[in-house]
């Protein structure tokens, strides 16, 4: 009787013990992060898609090493609504406020999207010190710009991903190249009217005429436009051989199948080209997309050797959701919550300030190579070799597959001429 109580009351201290175990660490407190996406859109929910599968990944592994606790990721979003057209920027700054405040977000991640916004959010970023890194959207070189220009006040802000005049940059470096093979030297401009659009199509036409280019007309289009035919007629009426395009709205697919359609000799080349970054481009231009180029702005949100991570993140954003990466916000917003948990255990706190010092300080690989940040702007330091720095990746479709053909140190093929534009 007497061992057998006391087996009973052992097996019931040692059922108390696991589940009060079990229990604590089910209950270490999540380091939040809160996420400001326009998730109707791309450069939303692609972000929001490279969050959760890093977070999920990191959660699975144990969590975030705080010191000598491990401690859980949980993500919060909410909808900014700041790529839709007409929205006010004072709804993306609720929006934001409502994470800090509301949601209790320790770190902000992914958005405001429309560069408008997330250069009137720094203001609150700073009022809450709260450490925020973007990762989609949001090209415009005024962002890193203002951290450098006002490093105290605005030190908590973070890029983690490439911006307009880098872009232009690589563009140019391609139009070179399409002057080199295929002799190729005018150049019309098409841009969205937004901020970083307009900004980059203005820089874009003076360092295109520097470069020896002929800049031979420029269009502005508002946000939600279907209708680019008298445009694309100019192109053709100029004789220009390329067309820059500046555009984040998925309308931009109409263009490109309105290109195909009217057999405009030019190449369709976009910096940003929203439309034409998704896997399902193909079938929703039935094809006519075909020869379309554009920049994705960072390895591995399109199929490359780039690192030992590009492809093991591609699949398995691909096994996660059912569709491979989609654009410019799925790498970057993934790599920016592994960078916040290399922060962090490296600072061994949340504390804003020791998570600032330690991203300054950061030097890790990761989907599109090495990753740094510039300590005075917090502008992810670029580069081609992915050794070096954190490298683009330009894609042309090509019989149905986005195909990486810049940089060449990752390119996959070659850039092709539609056969109405061969000489």
């Amino acid at each position: 009787m007497k061992r057998n109580s006391l087996g009973v009351w052992f097996a019931l201290l040692v059922t108390v013990g696991m589940f009060l175990w079990s229990g604590n660490a089910i209950a270490a407190k999540p380091i939040i992060l809160g996420a400001p996406l326009s998730t109707a859109y791309l450069y939303g929910w692609d972000a929001e898609r490279g969050i959760r599968l890093a977070v999920d990944e990191i959660n699975a592994k144990g969590g975030v090493a705080v010191g000598s606790e491990k401690r859980p990721f949980a993500v919060e979003v909410i909808d900014t609504r700041d790529l839709e057209p007409g929205v006010p920027v004072s709804e993306a700054l609720m929006a934001v406020e409502r994470l800090i405040l509301n949601k209790k977000a320790d770190f902000i991640v992914g958005g405001p999207n429309r560069s408008e916004a997330a250069l009137a959010a720094l203001s609150l970023l700073s009022k809450h010190k709260k450490v925020s890194i973007v990762t989609s959207g949001v090209l415009t070189p005024k962002y890193h710009q203002t951290v450098e220009a006002n490093y105290d006040k605005f030190k908590y802000a973070f890029r983690i991903h490439g911006e307009a005049v880098n872009l232009i940059g690589e563009i140019i470096a391609n139009f070179a190249d399409l002057k080199e093979k295929y002799g190729l030297t005018k150049v019309f401009i098409m841009a969205q009217d937004v901020s970083h659009a307009r900004g980059a199509a203005e820089v874009m036409g003076k360092v295109a005429a520097s470069k020896g280019f002929e800049v031979t007309g420029t269009e502005i289009f508002p946000t939600g436009a279907t209708d680019f035919s008298m445009a694309l007629l100019k192109v053709k009426s100029t004789g220009s051989e390329i067309i820059n395009i500046w555009m984040d709205m998925p309308e931009s697919a109409i263009l490109l199948k309105q290109w195909y359609d009217l057999k405009i000799p030019a190449l369709p080349f976009g910096s940003t080209l929203a439309a034409a970054e998704q896997p399902g481009f193909w079938d929703a231009t039935e094809g006519k997309g075909e020869y379309t180029l554009c920049n994705v702005v960072n390895a591995g949100n399109a199929p490359s050797e780039a690192t030992p991570w590009t492809m093991k993140f591609y699949d398995a954003y691909t096994e996660k959701w059912g569709v491979e990466p989609e654009g410019l916000g799925s790498s970057s917003s993934y790599m920016a919550v592994y960078a916040l948990k290399d922060a962090i255990e490296r600072a061994g706190t949340i504390d804003s300030d020791k998570v600032v010092t330690a991203l300054e300080q950061i030097d890790m690989v990761g989907v599109y190579g090495r990753l740094r940040f510039d300590p005075k702007t917090h502008q992810v330091i670029p580069s081609t070799d992915p050794k070096e720095g954190a490298v683009g990746s330009i894609l042309q479709w090509q019989d149905g597959k986005r195909v990486v053909v810049y940089p060449k140190s990752i390119a996959m093929g070659e850039i092709l001429l539609p056969p109405w534009m061969e000489k």
